[in-house]
């Protein structure tokens, strides 16, 4: 980004990371009001407590990430040894898990196509079980990525700068793609240009 934050990036009149936060939190409260309203709702469907737990280099490194979530409901993991990688990211947001969390949705935040409604989607279809992971409409996986709780063990012993990818190929057999939107699943701003390229294309 030649000195830009990407996380920090406005979309829809806020930083990127604050509106990922404000999509998953939506995301997650219209789910769980689904799932209880709901006569024999899935004990599997994330409850009512459930929220979103953002990993964050520490504060002295990024203030202003910091900064971007203080007025979010977001739950804020400082992740002292981030050089290592995602898998330190992914360590962190287990340890900082409820004991009884059913599982585990990894949302990549420099995504900004993401939408509630297809976060929603994947923890509609949660059964404890499979591994949900978010496709293009033409097949190609993507993110987010729902793991059930027995992956955890799997999920923390990641190492290096890996997100889930080991776990997922591990357990191809319970791994279900789900599709949603065009390439909501697939967007991710990498670079000046990748931002200019989005925006340009934005209604």
């Amino acid at each position: 980004m030649r000195g830009r934050d990407k996380l920090l990036e406005h979309v829809r009149g806020r930083p990127l990371l604050a509106d990922r936060v404000s999509v998953a939190t939506s995301a997650i409260a219209a789910s769980a009001d689904r799932a209880t309203s709901s006569a024999g709702a899935s004990s599997a469907h994330p409850a009512p407590g459930a929220g979103v737990i953002v990993a964050l280099p520490p504060r002295a490194v990024a203030a202003d990430r910091w900064a971007a979530l203080s007025q979010t409901e977001a739950r804020l993991i400082e992740v002292t040894d981030h050089r290592v990688g995602l898998s330190a990211s992914l360590r962190a947001g287990i340890v900082a898990l409820p004991r009884d969390s059913a599982g585990l949705m990894i949302l990549p935040a420099d995504m900004p196509d993401i939408t509630a409604g297809d976060i929603a989607v994947l923890l509609d279809a949660f059964d404890g079980a499979a591994i949900l992971r978010g496709a293009s409409t033409d097949g190609r996986p993507g993110h987010p990525v729902l793991f059930p709780a027995r992956d955890f063990r799997a999920l923390a012993a990641v190492t290096g700068d890996r997100g889930g990818r080991a776990v997922i190929e591990a357990a191809r057999a319970r791994t279900r793609l789900v599709s949603l939107p065009g390439e909501h699943a697939l967007t991710d701003l990498d670079t000046p240009e990748d931002w200019a390229a989005w925006r340009a294309r934005q209604p």
